[in-house]
């Protein structure tokens, strides 16, 4: 019971992590204050409950725990939380704090999930198939957030015609603005990216714990990547004022197509994503 108790932990500590980071990302694009207090309160929590175990761990091993690679990934995790969180406050360099929260999470889930960890305990089959669980609900979380913005990416392009031909009626007043459509498309991908990109590193990290042989380049994994580099760009673009307008709309209907491609599509050319 106390091995399952440590492992629902650290799972919820891998949990609150990645959804600091969702809110670090709007944060860091939009500068939303709102969003960044709540990256910053959900981070101290990870920290407070990391610090919570490295504590018990030394009363109980009687012994600093840095002796093992196993040992020194968590307490490597610790220390980056805690810069992260000294430069945030202290300092007020965000954008640093951001990077070092995305090498946390990534050493963090290593730490949960890792192959050694899972042989040795009890419930390690459960560790798998959660593991899984939870890398699928990011990875379709992405989804419906990038359907959200192919959906107003539409309603935008209907829209500006309806304006274009002013054949403007009494039920179309109950669509959105042209700006309330466009905001609402990039707020949409700034929730999607960091989903997508928690949900490959939980993916990668089940693949290389769960197969005896898997590639890295496997049409799947692959995919999946090319994916997240096109809503990136297509994000960084429009911070750069390139796109604006139908473009940016289309820019998002042509993304979309790729999701579709990748979610329907990948699992049947992936040589160990089975899913149909």
């Amino acid at each position: 019971m106390a091995d399952l108790t440590m492992t629902r932990l650290h799972e919820i500590m891998v949990v609150l992590q990645s959804v600091s980071l969702v809110f670090y990302f709007i944060d860091y694009l939009n500068k939303d204050r709102p969003a960044h207090r709540i990256a910053v309160r959900l981070l101290s929590i990870v920290w407070l409950l990391q610090t919570v175990f490295l504590v018990l761990y030394i009363v109980e091993t009687k012994r600093f725990p840095i002796l093992s690679l196993f040992e020194g990934i968590y307490f490597y995790a610790w220390l980056i939380i805690i810069l992260s969180l000294v430069l945030q406050i202290i300092f007020r360099l965000d954008l640093p704090a951001f990077f070092l929260n995305v090498i946390g999470f990534i050493f963090m889930t290593i730490h949960t999930f890792a192959p050694n960890q899972i042989e040795q305990s009890a419930v390690g089959d459960t560790l798998r198939s959660e593991l899984l669980f939870i890398h699928i609900t990011f990875a379709l979380l992405a989804y419906v957030a990038f359907s959200l913005s192919f959906v107003f990416s539409t309603l935008y392009l209907l829209l500006y015609r309806v304006l274009k031909k002013k054949k403007w009626t009494k039920q179309l007043s109950r669509l959105p603005s042209l700006k309330q459509a466009e905001t609402a498309m990039t707020l949409s991908i700034l929730v999607g990216i960091p989903l997508l990109f928690v949900s490959l590193v939980l993916g990668l990290e089940w693949a290389y714990v769960s197969l005896e042989v898997f590639s890295i380049v496997d049409f799947k994994i692959v995919s999946s990547f090319i994916l997240l580099v096109i809503y990136i760009v297509v994000l960084v673009i429009k911070k750069r004022a390139r796109f604006s307008g139908t473009n940016y709309a289309w820019v998002h209907i042509y993304a979309f197509l790729f999701v579709l491609i990748n979610f329907l599509l990948g699992s049947q050319f992936s040589q160990f994503h089975l899913w149909y």
